[in-house]
């Protein structure tokens, strides 16, 4: 019953700071107002992911794993995590922009949340002309001094900025402050936790005229205030190749242009592997059963199999496992 590539029902969230890409670019249908994430493929309590086709329609991700536990996501993974799904993939859609943000380790979040921490790289598919994220501090700073800027509403003076082209990642470590700018649209691949510590919200207000929570004192202990540059991902984008973008110990992700058809041959990985198709449209076929995908859309391949023919004019693909 895993023999066939799982495609999932998208969860579609509104969002005070989204847009319209995530309907008109990448085809996700809702009546909700602003758009601002859809969720691939969840396992976050509440937010459970339901199979969207063939033999296993209609049953969510915790059933899958209840059900088929290392045959869905391999021995060691199925060890580790259980039957809690270990990543959560997203498209978003920053019609404005995100909170400035942060995630904590795994430490803190175990400790504080009974939770994850939240590893994260970011795809990005489009951006406006001039758009840009906010991916750490401009400079190396003390926990006294950002309080001074954040107190004196200067934050924003020591934030860094980087402008974005289709093509950009970027690798996002926990306690790394970070937002998405407007005019955005990017793929996010990471641990599955949504625990953020929002730092600052452009003195945005909703309709009554009150902000949203802040969680200064959350972030103050998770923030990192070294200076670092190593957020920015450059890789090869040879055809038919699996090219490394991210590889840590939650997940690996490799950008994979696929022109004519490639096989992948997956024998030594113990893991399941997911395709999120950021370009174009292709057919992923698995034991002679094959879906399509198009852009702005995720498939699932169980761990179980072992070989994938993936054929396409021309689809760009981000292929994701752990490694």
């Amino acid at each position: 019953m895993l023999d066939y590539p799982i495609k999932f029902v998208p969860i579609l969230k509104e969002k005070i700071w989204g847009g319209n890409k995530l309907r008109e670019v990448l085809h996700k249908y809702s009546e909700e107002g602003k758009l601002g994430e859809s969720w691939e493929i969840s396992g976050v309590e509440g937010d459970l992911s339901v199979v969207e086709n063939g033999y296993l329609k209609g049953r969510s991700l915790d059933q899958l794993l209840n059900d088929f536990g290392n045959e869905l996501v391999g021995k060691k993974v199925f060890k580790a995590f259980g039957n809690k799904f270990p990543l959560l993939i997203k498209f978003i859609d920053a019609g404005k922009p995100l909170s400035v943000q942060l995630h904590p380790n795994d430490r803190l979040a175990l400790e504080r949340h009974d939770s994850f921490g939240k590893t994260e790289m970011w795809y990005i598919l489009q951006a406006d002309e001039g758009a840009e994220i906010n991916v750490g501090f401009n400079k190396t700073i003390s926990k006294k001094e950002y309080l001074e800027y954040l107190n004196s509403g200067k934050i924003k003076e020591i934030l860094n900025f980087e402008k974005v082209k289709k093509g950009d990642a970027f690798f996002i470590k926990p306690g790394t402050v970070h937002a998405i700018g407007a005019g955005v649209l990017l793929a996010e691949i990471q641990q599955t936790s949504d625990i953020t510590y929002r730092i600052y919200d452009w003195d945005r207000v909703d309709d009554s005229g009150k902000g949203r929570e802040l969680h200064t004192d959350l972030a103050l202990e998770a923030i990192d205030f070294d200076l670092t540059k190593d957020f920015n991902r450059s890789y090869s984008k040879t055809i038919n190749t699996s090219n490394n973008i991210a590889d840590c110990e939650y997940f690996t992700t490799n950008f994979l242009p696929v022109k004519g058809e490639v096989f992948k041959d997956y024998t030594a990985l113990d893991s399941f592997v997911i395709y999120m198709c950021v370009s174009g449209e292709a057919v992923v076929t698995v034991n002679d059963n094959s879906e399509a995908i198009k852009t702005g859309e995720t498939l699932l391949i169980p761990a179980k199999n072992k070989e994938v023919r993936i054929s396409s004019k021309g689809a760009e693909l981000l292929e994701v496992y752990i490694s």
